[in-house]
């Protein structure tokens, strides 16, 4: 990796130069967490929808980390339960980027412009945003991170997207059945990145101890944050904030440690097996 490239992923990587402070959405009627820088005019803002079974609380660290690079997040805390609907938290995400835009944020020296505005998931809630995305034309940028199945499908509606898209999957997880990465990349309307990142699994940037995690399936895993936070964060500044400073970051041949460019065919031999399986 070019000493640049090196140099940019350890910077983004690192929690941003602004002072986070925390807000409830639930004050705005809709149930949820912002974050936001303490200070500052015209601010792009993404909306954050969780993945299945948890909230946003269990991402509070990369929302901060977002916030502290002067981008406003807010999450909405709803659709917890083992059967969600993925079209409503499309909705909640919507309205999200509305409070953000039409409230007053914080003790009224922070503000949001309109049109520097971003959806951004993880796991279910990476279909989640695609599928927000797809009704919001004006959205700028949506990054769908270590996505997983949605119902409806977020593939046959990603066509409809013409804003940048980012999606990461884990190295091991992306032709399985839990990942829909490299169908949701094709299908995609605009310009698209896809990267896989290695030894990272799909509930990894989940912050804290889980149940499963706590018997060895899918627990935390801080170099998974870690790469993910450095490529959204340059993938957001970029798209949303207008910081070309970080264009090398989304480059399609740029070689980025601990990642891969997200190839449209898997494997040879998941190829191979998906062949005798047919048989």
């Amino acid at each position: 990796m070019a000493p640049k490239l090196k140099t940019l992923t350890r910077e983004l990587s690192k929690r941003g130069p602004h002072r986070v402070l925390r807000g409830n959405l639930a004050l705005a009627g809709q149930p949820g967490v912002v974050y936001t820088p303490e200070t500052g005019f015209n601010l792009p803002a993404v909306a954050f929808a969780h993945g299945w079974m948890t909230s946003p609380h269990r991402y509070e660290h990369t929302l901060q980390h977002l916030a502290s690079w002067g981008i406003v997040v807010a999450a909405p805390d709803s659709e917890r339960g083992p059967v969600p609907s993925h079209l409503g938290l499309a909705a909640d995400l919507r309205a999200s980027l509305d409070i953000c835009v039409g409230v007053r944020l914080g003790p009224g020296q922070i503000s949001v412009h309109p049109d520097r505005l971003g959806l951004i998931g993880h796991g279910m809630g990476a279909g989640v945003a695609v599928l927000a995305a797809a009704q919001r034309a004006e959205i700028g940028a949506v990054a769908a991170l270590f996505p997983a199945p949605t119902a409806p499908k977020a593939e046959n509606y990603a066509s409809k997207i013409t804003a940048p898209g980012l999606i990461l999957a884990g190295a091991d997880d992306v032709d399985s059945l839990t990942s829909n990465a490299r169908p949701l990349s094709q299908a995609w309307g605009g310009p698209v990145i896809a990267r896989t990142v290695d030894d990272a699994r799909d509930a990894g940037l989940i912050e804290g101890r889980r149940l499963l995690g706590a018997l060895g399936f899918g627990g935390s895993e801080r170099k998974t944050q870690a790469t993910t936070r450095s490529l959204l964060t340059g993938f957001l500044l970029q798209h949303l904030a207008g910081e070309k400073r970080y264009e090398a970051l989304t480059d399609e041949t740029a070689e980025i440690s601990h990642t891969a460019l997200l190839t449209e065919e898997p494997a040879q031999s998941d190829a191979r097996v998906s062949q005798l399986l047919r048989r």
